[in-house]
Parts: structure tokens; sequence; C-alpha cells
């Protein structure tokens, strides 16, 4: 991995976008299980909504051309005839000079064309004096108003928000098909990496990437599948490599630099195509991308701090398109920086940085240290070989929370 090998970063992106596809494979599912996913085939309304005239407001249905002389001073007398709950129909037909007791939400009565608010009545045994005129349609909430028989409710590739899921609701339906979460095998190697709940030996650490690419993928719609720590060792990662060809993204972590035992490369030459292999970036140069038997693999660096960002800027990107999901909504902040930055020699640097009080703090200590970003807001961009100097104004790219 030479620096004239290397990709630039819009380079990576382009060739991730041009390769990965989004998953066509589909699923009915519960409303209940709905949250965050996406409709692979149009919804039409099956009824209106609301699927009769209702009330919306406690009050009394009339007919509005009897109130157009009401005031207080000369209120009109109309004879209250029945009351209407909601859930229940209506018994009576309203003519003039009469009226009906409504509650919110209730059918409106034949004949009725307003609702009267009961504060703008008083009632007296079996009639009301109505203190104020209405209109036609007055406090009227009109059958499919909200939707209409036959319309498109949602289209095809709709996100659905919870609003959206109670559209649905509105109709009655308790499934509908929506795209499947893209399977995420997840590649661990290293001979220092050990598993969560072992003891550590010298010369070991616990597997820190397995469990930020987890949520990572969990958070932008995949399914993650973790597979076994693979040791560095060809053969075994080759094993690891066939094992996880049933997903529909393969990622693995370490193993992509040009080490004596770094094989992910030389096996990706063997089992695939290599599309890039190092990016022109700080942190996060080792990074690989090949098309194994039909299937993506992502070959994220081993040090936790470098295989982050590289998540948050290829595989979040590549996740969302494979799962339907709208691109992520990056928050920008303009602040200002409380310390000289340094740009790398031939690469982009991208640092994490903390916010404070307006000023941008590098949270930066080494590509190994996961506090680089826990500690981190957000990440700022260094170009090549330029300093930038303290009191300078610069865009922060603020991590999805």
């Amino acid at each position: 991995m030479t620096s004239s090998n290397l990709v630039p970063l819009e380079d990576a992106l382009s060739l991730l976008n041009e390769y990965i596809q989004p998953l066509s494979r589909a699923e009915v599912l519960p409303l209940g299980e709905l949250t965050g996913r996406v409709l692979a085939r149009n919804i039409y309304a099956q009824h209106s909504t609301p699927p009769f005239n209702r009330a919306a407001m406690d009050g009394y249905a009339v007919v509005s051309s009897d109130t157009k002389n009401a005031s207080p001073e000369t209120p009109i007398i109309l004879t209250v005839i029945e009351e209407v709950f909601a859930g229940k129909v209506p018994q009576r037909t309203i003519h003039k000079s009469q009226a009906s007791q409504i509650s919110t939400g209730a059918r409106i009565p034949e004949g009725a064309d307003a609702v009267i608010m009961v504060e703008n009545t008083s009632r007296e045994g079996g009639n009301i004096k109505v203190l104020q005129p209405v209109h036609g349609g007055q406090h009227i909430t009109l059958a499919g108003s909200d939707i209409k028989n036959g319309e498109m409710l949602l289209a095809e590739g709709t996100f659905l928000s919870p609003a959206r899921i109670g559209a649905l609701a509105s109709q009655g339906l308790s499934e509908v098909k929506v795209y499947a979460k893209p399977k995420v095998a997840i590649i661990p190697t290293g001979e220092e990496i050990v598993a969560l709940g072992q003891t550590l030996l010298d010369g070991q650490i616990y597997d820190i990437n397995t469990h930020c690419l987890m949520a990572t993928i969990q958070q932008n719609g995949g399914e993650a599948s973790p597979l076994p720590i693979t040791g560095d060792n060809l053969e075994k990662l080759r094993g690891s490599l066939e094992q996880a060809l049933f997903a529909d993204l393969i990622i693995t972590t370490g193993g992509s630099s040009v080490g004596a035992k770094d094989y992910l490369g030389e096996l990706l030459e063997q089992m695939g195509t290599i599309k890039y292999h190092g990016i022109r970036i700080k942190p996060g140069k080792p990074s690989a991308f090949a098309i194994v038997r039909g299937k993506p693999v992502l070959g994220l660096p081993g040090y936790p701090t470098s295989c982050l960002i590289n998540s948050y800027l290829l595989l979040v990107p590549v996740l969302r398109k494979m799962s339907h999901l709208p691109p992520s909504d990056e928050k920008k902040i303009i602040a200002t920086l409380a310390e000289k930055t340094q740009g790398t020699e031939g690469r982009t640097t991208l640092l994490p940085v903390k916010i404070l009080d307006g000023k941008i703090f590098s949270t930066f200590k080494n590509s190994g240290a996961i506090t680089s970003t826990s500690q981190a807001d957000g990440y700022i961009v260094v170009p090549q070989e330029v300093e930038l100097p303290a009191g300078q104004q610069v865009e922060v790219t603020i991590f999805a929370s």
C-alpha cells in the first residue's frame, strides 16, 4: 500500500456507491415492528378517514340557519331531541328548531350541518338557548377530510415514522411489506484481540471494534452478525470469509495494512476483485473494498479510532443505501479553533474534536485510543499539509447520536 496507490475519500465513496445497491428482499411485519423500516410497496387507502362526518367539539348538532340571529341578548331556543356519544349511531334526524347533544368524535346526525360549542349555549331542561351563531360546516370534521378512499396513502420507499405507522393503522392494516434489513457479518481479526468476558493475558486487548460496529449497524438499518475473532493466519481468515458469505455485506477489522501478517489484501485478490485498497485520509488509511462472489467486503482498520472514523464515512452511507433509508442527516456547525492544527503530508486529516464554549479542542490521542472518538462531539477536515491557526473558524461535522 504505497502513497501512489491510495485513493481520495471521494473516489472511495464513489466506488462504494457504484457497486453497492439497495436490497430487493422484503418481508411482511406487524405494525408494532415497523419503526424505522421502509415500505416495499405502495399503500392505497381502503376507506375514507374519518368514515363519517363527526363532531370536532362537545356541544350540540344544529341546523346552522336556525342560529343566524342568535346573541346573548336575543338567544335562539332549540329543542334537544337526543344525546349522541362517540361510537354510537344517531337515531333521529335534526329538523328546524331542533338540536342533538353531541360528544367530540361522535357521528353527526342527519339534517345537522354544524355544531355549536356547549359553552356558547345555556341548557334549560329539554331546551337550549343558543347564544352565538354558527355557520354551515363549523366544528364538523367531514368524512374523507383526512384520507379519501382509493388515494395513495404512502409510497413504496417511504421511511416509516410513528406518524406514518399511524396512517397505516387508520386503514385497519395489521401488517405491511417492508424492505428487509441487510445482514452484516463482522470478522474481527488479530492475535491480540480477545472476546469480552475472557481474562486478558500479556499483550492482549478486548475486542472494541465489533461492538462499535454492531451499534453502528443497528443504528443505520442493518442486522449485525459478529463472527468469532480470527487470528493473523491466511487460511483461518479464508475460512471466516467463506463462512461470512451468507451476509449481504461483510466487514473485516484489522489485517488490511501491509504488515507481515496483514493478509486481507492477499486474500481478497485470491477470492474476488479489489476496488480500492488504501484511502488518502488520516486516521483510516488501511481501508479496503472488494467484491467476493458477488458480496461486498469492506475492510476497516484495526485501531478503534481509525475503524470508527471509517465506519462513519464509509459504512453508514453503504448501510443506509442497502436499507433504503434516507442519507444520514449530518449536523454541521461553525466553531473556532482553540489551538493550531497541522494537516498531514499526502493525506486529508479527519480530526476528532470536542466543542467547549464555542471553541474546538482536539480529542485525538492516537488511532488505537477509543477515547479519541468516545470523548469527541464530531470531527473537522484538515486539508493535507495545510496549517489552520488558532482562532480560525471551521466547520465541525457532528457525530450522529
